[in-house]
């Protein structure tokens, strides 16, 4: 039964995931978009299990990749990185959740693990001179990927937090 209830779960925010971005509030400045609450749904699957993390990460990628540019797609793709991580260790430590000192410390190595890995996806794509140069390499992909996605994911980890919160007692 938990296994169709996870795979409900991971089908339920992997849609939501997809969603999320055709009505949110975007602003797109390549390499870099920033949706409110993009982010959300795979925050939520990492409190599940790291199975539903790595699967809402996948099919949220495979989302992007078919209705945004292919930086932006391989930027989602890494999110299975920081998804697997934060997974494994909140399945570890499931007391992290109720110490809120804890998971501010949890929710900032996250978004550095997320936006260094979203750096690191995108540097090619620079280099490659698939993307625009104008601003160079520290503007580009430092400012606009790194600590943009940095900010970005802090604030969508607390949404989800927060969303969490409300339907845990339903979901578990």
């Amino acid at each position: 039964m938990k296994t169709t209830k996870n795979i409900t779960l991971s089908a339920i925010l992997i849609a939501m995931g997809i969603a999320i971005p055709t009505f949110m509030p975007k602003f797109i400045l390549p390499p870099a978009s920033y949706t409110l609450a993009s982010h959300v749904p795979i925050f939520i699957a990492m409190f599940i299990s790291p199975v539903t993390a790595v699967s809402v990460a996948l099919g949220t990628a495979f989302g992007f990749l078919m209705t945004t540019t292919p930086e932006i797609a391989a930027r989602a793709l890494s999110h299975v990185i920081f998804a697997t991580i934060g997974a494994l260790y909140l399945q570890k430590h499931p007391s992290l959740i109720k110490n809120k000192k804890q998971l501010l410390i949890f929710n900032i190595i996250i978004a550095i693990i997320h936006a260094s890995s979203e750096v690191l996806v995108v540097t090619p794509f620079y280099f490659t001179k698939t993307l625009s140069q104008n601003s160079g390499y520290i503007v580009n992909i430092i400012l606009l990927v790194g600590i943009g996605g940095f900010i970005h994911s802090i604030v969508d980890f607390f949404i989800a937090q927060t969303v969490f919160g409300k339907v845990k007692t339903v979901i578990r």
